[in-house]
Formats: structure tokens, C-alpha cells, sequence
């Protein structure tokens, strides 16, 4: 009952965050300038300084080597969960013109703007390497699969560019990251005013993150919210197959307990924010995207304590 507790106050404070996005959002207080400019502070200021100074305080060479390997556990999930959507889509007769969508929405999650605080909220910094390395996998197979697949939905043929393609992957929080690993393997030592600049500009990055969240939320509007075979789809495939296909592949594997859990959960977040934006730039469904954003954010936050509450338990060990 005590881990159930605490995964409920894990999620109670990002609710509450995501509240007050909301709640500014429906009084009028973001535009659509300003919500841009919230998620660029986030991406492309907030987050880069937060993983320099985490990095850079809390880690040593030997840990973070140690998490990389573990790099091929999302890819593979994500491998299965590429080839499980076409089964899915056709057994709920998905609509053609959801179909790149569907697969992309199935197989990535929001890793950044709710993994990144749900893990921080639940086990602290130390979870850190583990959010970091999964990232690195979801950002690389959204921008270039999931991208694609995306493209495929849209209303005319468009050219793949591989050289933006590139610049999504090593993206400002991707860099910090690197910048960060450097650091320390390296053992170089930033100058302590910038480490206090870092931490001061990277403690920014969760409540921003939900504040977005709640923007998003109520930009999209809940009464848009419907369940159907395009949103069923991608609600088994975020909450049931991903952290189940995870759990079977980690459970025999000797790793640490913590790096289980974060993967565990990271594989079960809502699908990424950046589907509408990448829907809407290509001519696919952006408003279905959305949808499915909002649906499944929202019903994460049922999700993650029960999720939680397993993998803390003795099964994962």
C-alpha cells in the first residue's frame, strides 16, 4: 500500500501542474505564440541545462557506461510494437487514412514532457540515465520511422529530408545530454557560477513541461475526447502491449531493478506531442492526433500509479 501511496503522490503533484496550465489556458492567458515559446524554453533552454547539470552532479563514467547498453531494449520494443500495429490495425480495420499515424502513435511515447517528470517524481535523479538512454531511442525512431510513417497519411507526396531529419534527432536536449556524458568521462569540471546557471535554468524544466501539457490539454478541448477503433488502437498498444512487451523481455535479464522500472514505465507514456505538430506539417490528420495526445495523457495519470505499483512490487526483479 505504501508504494501504491507513493506512486499516487508521484502523479498527485504532476496533475496539479498540469492543472495550472489548463486553468491559464481556458482564462485566456496563452496564445499560440506563447505556447510555442513555452515548449522551445522547454526543448531548447530549460531541458540542454538540465542535463548538463544532473549529468555532470549526480553521475560518474562508470554508471553512465553501464546504461548504455541497455539502449537496445526500447529499440527492440519498439521493433515489436512496429510489426504488432499492422496486426492490431487490421483486426480494427483502422481507416487508411490513419494508418502511418496509427503505427507511429503505437510504437513512440512522450518520453520528455510526462517520462521525464513522472520518472523524477518517483525515483529522483537517479532515474535520470535511464529516461536519457530511452529518449535517445524514441527520438531517433520517431524522427526517421515514425516520420515517415506520417508522411504516408499526408495529402500529397513529400520528399524525406534527411538533413532536418538529422537536426530533429540532435535535437538542444540530445546535445545536452552529450555535452553533459562528456563532461564527466572526461572529468572536467564547469566553473561552479555556470553549474549554479545550469541548475537555476534546468529547474525549469518539469513544471514547464506540464504547464505545456495542461495548455495542450485545453487547446485540444475534452470534449473532443471519443472512443473508437482508431483511439482503442492506440490505447492497447500504449497502456497494455508496450509495458507488457518490455516487462518480458526485462524480467529474465540481470539488470538494475531501476533501470527496469524506468523502462517499464517509459515504454507505457501517452503518445508524443510532436505527432500533431508533424501530422499537420504533411497534411495528415492533425486533429486526430491530437485526440489521441490528450487521451492518452490524461488517462495515464490513472495508468502510471497501477503501472507503478507493479513494477515496484517483487515481480520486477
Amino acid at each position: 500500500m505504501q508504494i501504491f501511496l507513493h506512486s499516487i503522490q508521484g502523479v498527485v503533484i504532476i496533475i496539479v501542474m498540469i492543472a495550472v496550465g489548463y486553468l491559464l489556458a481556458t482564462w485566456g492567458w496563452f496564445n499560440d505564440d506563447s505556447t510555442k515559446l513555452v515548449a522551445r524554453l522547454v526543448t531548447q533552454i530549460a531541458l540542454p541545462a538540465y542535463m548538463i547539470a544532473t549529468i555532470t552532479k549526480d553521475f560518474t563514467a562508470h554508471k553512465l557506461l553501464a546504461t548504455l547498453p541497455g539502449l537496445r531494449f526500447p529499440i527492440l520494443n519498439m521493433a515489436i510494437l512496429f510489426g504488432l500495429s499492422f496486426g492490431v490495425m487490421r483486426a480494427l480495420n483502422i481507416r487508411k487514412s490513419h494508418r502511418g499515424l496509427f503505427s507511429s502513435m503505437f510504437l513512440n511515447s512522450n518520453t520528455v514532457f510526462i517520462g521525464l517528470p513522472i520518472n523524477e517524481a518517483l525515483f529522483g535523479n537517479s532515474a535520470l540515465p535511464y529516461v536519457l538512454v530511452y529518449y535517445m531511442a524514441n527520438t531517433t525512431i520517431f524522427w526517421t520511422l515514425g516520420v515517415y510513417l506520417i508522411q504516408r497519411d499526408g495529402v500529397q507526396a513529400t520528399k524525406f529530408d534527411w538533413k532536418q531529419t538529422v537536426q530533429k534527432i540532435f535535437s538542444p536536449p540530445l546535445l545536452g545530454f552529450m555535452i553533459g556524458v562528456v563532461l564527466v568521462l572526461l572529468r572536467l569540471q564547469l566553473p561552479d557560477f555556470l553549474m549554479q546557471d545550469f541548475t537555476y535554468i534546468g529547474g525549469m524544466t518539469v513544471p514547464l513541461s506540464m504547464i505545456f501539457i495542461g495548455i495542450s490539454m485545453a487547446n485540444a478541448g475534452l470534449s473532443s475526447m471519443r472512443l473508437n477503433r482508431d483511439s482503442i488502437g492506440i490505447l492497447l498498444g500504449r497502456f497494455i502491449f508496450a509495458p507488457v512487451l518490455m516487462t518480458l523481455m526485462l524480467m529474465p535479464m540481470a539488470l538494475p531493478v531501476e533501470m527496469k522500472q524506468v523502462f517499464i514505465l517509459q515504454s507505457a507514456m501517452p503518445v508524443m506531442t510532436n505527432a500533431p505538430v508533424v501530422a499537420k506539417l504533411y497534411g495528415a490528420d492533425a486533429d486526430y492526433a491530437a485526440v489521441m495526445v490528450t487521451e492518452t495523457t490524461l488517462l495515464s495519470l490513472i495508468v502510471i500509479p497501477i503501472l507503478m505499483f507493479v513494477v515496484q512490487s517483487n515481480l520486477i526483479s
